[in-house]
């Protein structure tokens, strides 16, 4: 059950979305962006709506789930195609990757509001994301996206506490960042590599895994999974299994991050 203060954070966050009037919530289905989305929709109802982008950087799974939950709470969902490759310099992956990639996506999402008469666009970051390399938050300070849980101190911790009371099937859903975060800085991202992680991640939680990332090096795969998972990753079978498919997706090598799971794994080069 969420804590007093935690409860207090809720209210501070539904009193702040009531006063923006309307909102367009950008919408990916993951923790921080579900819980979002059903507090606006609880405050304003039809003055809500959500966006979601699709792009090949972005599982079918994911999709799919964003749909079904819109779907179940009668919330009125726009999926809008915005093709990162397609930007011009984000194959190359740049340090500044997730700038391009927001700073066009929410220019998009401002286009569709201004059409439905929509006053803002929210986005989920929340408090943990201020201590990690995010160049994406500067198109959001640039194009004036509002960052609700930021604003009201809400954490990772508060949100799945809190969405755990409202019963929302996200409340302890793995954490998720768009596939272009798997390549190193520097490595040219492609829709075959996209492809290659992805049905790579997809059997790691086929199997079980509760939080994974398979990192991409070349045509080697770097595995991240919690360690309390590490005896699981080396099971005999369960790692032969991993192996004989991860090859058949392209890659060469197949390794374990010793380190374990961790999000912005890719930024400790920088």
């Amino acid at each position: 059950m969420a804590s007093k203060e935690q409860n207090k954070k809720l209210k501070d966050t539904k009193e702040y979305l009531k006063s923006l009037g309307s909102v367009a919530v950008a919408f990916s289905g993951g923790v921080d962006s579900t819980f979002l989305l059903k507090t606006a929709h609880d405050e304003l109802g039809e003055k809500c709506i959500a966006i979601t982008a699709k792009s090949c950087s972005f599982p079918k799974r994911e999709l799919d789930e964003a749909k079904t939950f819109c779907k179940s709470e009668g919330i009125r969902h726009i999926v809008v195609e915005s093709e990162e490759l397609e930007i011009d310099g984000f194959r190359k992956n740049p340090k500044n990757r997730c700038y391009l990639c927001k700073k066009e996506l929410f220019e998009k999402i401002w286009d569709i509001a201004r059409q439905n008469n929509i006053d803002a666009i929210v986005e989920g970051s929340n408090l943990d994301d201020n201590g990690d390399y995010r160049p994406g938050l500067q198109a959001v300070a640039e194009l004036g996206v509002k960052s609700p849980l930021r604003t009201c101190n809400l954490s990772k911790d508060d949100i799945r506490a809190l969405s755990k009371d409202m019963e929302l099937p996200t409340w302890d859903k793995q954490s998720f960042a768009c596939l272009s975060s798997r390549f190193v800085y520097g490595e040219t991202i492609s829709e075959e590599k996209l492809s290659m992680v992805d049905k790579a991640e997809q059997l790691l939680l086929d199997l079980d895994f509760h939080q994974v990332r398979v990192r991409i090096h070349g045509t080697i795969a770097r595995i991240e999974v919690l360690p309390e998972e590490f005896t699981k990753l080396i099971e005999e079978k369960t790692r032969e299994n991993i192996v004989k498919s991860f090859k058949e997706y392209g890659f060469t090598y197949v390794a374990m991050d010793l380190t374990g799971y961790r999000t912005g794994s890719m930024n400790e080069t920088l």
